[in-house]
């Protein structure tokens, strides 16, 4: 867990081509280094583009380096097809052979890699002194299909950001670390100040024993900072995941925050929104009884909600990459980073005001359970129950 740093530049970046062309802007305009740690990255014109712009970097005397989840990869690997595997896996020699480090991140034990352990961590960082800490990947799922968000961060956290990488794969040199740690102003034309934010980032599967996350009771120290969060809601809290099927702990601070009179809206991904299958979504719906008994409002986007988002009362905000999941706090390293600052607040609240009025959100009542076909519902009994795997 990194610790309270602050920030000359805070940028939300909502808008899926302004985190487009802000990544391949990075990219392009890299003279000496450049790190890029991705879950997932999709041979599809994004990936092919993104490859491409990186090879270019390469071949032109930057050192890059890109960390990928070997098992992200593996799970997204099955939506592309053979012709699409075979692709990546030539760029991927062609980008190594100019000299870039490549790495598909595996944890160190044996049953981690099993069962689904690795990173979730999407970081960008060049020696220019800006980093992008993104909800997304290197799909067009990710740019030109479902909601997603990425901060843009300049100052003392960057450095935070490039030495958190060394625990998912990164090679980081001390170097690169100390020349982002020289103070610097912020992006000509955007006034720059001093913002202090708290950088959080965790691996359970540098913490946990022989057998894993099995068996393992934590701490996780940024699920504990989640949990302070909504414990510190008093009038309102949001939360944005992909789908919301929060760790126990987690999901018992949520209904604790509802039933002591928080107005908390949760706004996730309706079942359509993954046409690969539906058992992260029945996941989530297993424990729809439990949230709207609490007074949680849910809503389900149909065309996809990726982002992470945590807004207490109007004042506290975080951004990152944590799904509110079990895989989030017992399998998967996650950052994110978290500020009062109304630079950091003000964008996440016309976030929010956007996804209410979005037409695609769809709010979940007690009577849409009910209306349920027999089938959904019985796949949600059925399967539920292993919402931990899911």
């Amino acid at each position: 867990m990194s610790p309270v740093a602050t920030a000359s530049d805070f940028e939300v970046l909502w808008s899926r081509s302004a985190e487009w062309e802000r990544r391949l802007a990075m990219v392009r305009e890299a003279t000496r280094f450049l790190y890029q740690t991705l879950f997932y990255l999709e041979y599809d014109d994004y990936g092919r583009e993104m490859l491409a712009a990186l090879l270019t970097a390469q071949r032109r005397g930057v050192r890059v380096q890109l960390v990928i989840d070997h098992f992200g990869q593996r799970l997204g690997g099955v939506l592309m097809s053979r012709e699409q595997r075979r692709g990546l896996a030539a760029a991927i020699a062609e980008l190594r052979a100019a000299g870039a480090r490549v790495v598909f991140y595996r944890p160190p034990r044996w049953i981690q890699r099993r069962l689904a352990g690795g990173h979730h961590v999407k970081i960008q960082v060049s020696e220019a002194g800006e980093a992008l800490l993104c909800s997304g990947n290197i799909t067009r799922s990710s740019f030109a299909g479902w909601n997603e968000c990425a901060v843009s961060l300049r100052g003392a956290v960057v450095a935070a950001l490039l030495r958190s990488c060394r625990d998912i794969g990164a090679d980081v040199r001390p170097e690169d670390v100390v020349a982002l740690e020289v103070p610097e102003v912020g992006r000509a034309g955007v006034q720059s100040g001093h913002i202090d934010v708290d950088y959080w980032f965790f691996n359970p599967n540098l913490v946990q024993g022989p057998c894993g996350f099995l068996g393992w009771t934590g701490p996780n120290d940024l699920t504990d900072r989640m949990v302070e969060m909504v414990d510190a809601a008093r009038s309102s809290l949001v939360i944005t995941s992909f789908y919301f099927k929060p760790t126990p702990v987690l999901l018992a601070a949520v209904v604790r925050a509802a039933r002591r009179g928080v107005r908390v809206e949760v706004f996730h991904s309706h079942r359509d929104a993954l046409p690969a299958t539906d058992l992260a979504w029945i996941a989530a719906a297993a424990s729809y009884d439990q949230l709207l008994d609490a007074g949680v409002h849910i809503h389900e986007n149909r065309h996809g909600e990726h982002s992470k988002i945590v807004v207490v009362d109007e004042a506290w905000v975080a951004y990152g990459s944590y799904n509110f999941e079990d895989a989030a706090h017992d399998r998967l390293a996650e950052a994110m980073v978290a500020s009062r600052d109304r630079a950091a607040v003000d964008p996440a609240l016309g976030i929010v005001a956007g996804l209410r009025a979005d037409p695609d959100n769809e709010q979940v009542t007690s009577d849409t359970v009910r209306a349920w076909p027999d089938s959904v519902r019985t796949r949600v009994r059925r399967y539920g129950r292993f919402k931990r795997w899911m």
